[in-house]
């Protein structure tokens, strides 16, 4: 059995909801073609869905750096590593509150890496209102509502930001 024959298991796979048996074909079809950007790329793609983030990022990087022109894998891999940096913010934020100087730099490296990660503008603000810089918090999170203009949760935050500035004057 060729790469390919294992990809369309892979993606037969997916069509019945059973993630880790198409990882398992991903994984045959590397094995197989080990130097096949595409597939290294393809199971990164599968292992983030699953949130198994560090085997998501590992794949990318073999995919980008097989194929270092390639503009989707390179953004792929930044995608991710914004998502690394998000999931690093939040366990700062929920350890320690002297951890949130460091969160908030990690959530900026994120929106830097992944401009479209509205989560990070969310925890993003929720750090900067945990100083009670609510007017930062305000002006993250009508970032984020710029992105997607009905999110709900943004519309939350924004409201609550605004409502706490209110009463500080």
């Amino acid at each position: 059995m060729n790469g390919e024959d294992q990809i369309q298991k892979a993606y037969e796979s997916i069509l019945s909801q059973d993630f880790e048996k198409a990882i398992e074909w991903f994984e045959k079809a590397i094995a197989a073609e080990p130097n096949n950007a595409a597939y290294h790329y393809k199971l990164s793609i599968t292992y983030a869905r699953g949130n198994k983030l560090s085997s998501a990022i590992e794949h990318a990087v073999e995919a980008a750096q097989l194929e270092q022109d390639n503009e989707a894998y390179r953004y792929h891999l930044q995608v991710l590593h914004a998502r690394e940096l998000v999931e690093r913010a939040q366990r700062h934020l929920s350890t320690q509150t002297e951890h949130a100087e460091r969160a908030i730099f990690l959530l900026k490296e994120a929106i830097v890496l992944d401009p479209l990660a509205i989560e990070a503008y969310l925890i993003l603000g929720e750090a900067f209102a945990f100083r009670n810089d609510y007017g930062r918090a305000h002006q993250t999170v009508a970032d984020a509502l710029r992105l997607e203009p009905n999110h709900e949760l943004a519309k939350q935050q924004a409201e609550r930001y605004q409502q706490k500035m209110k009463n500080r004057d």
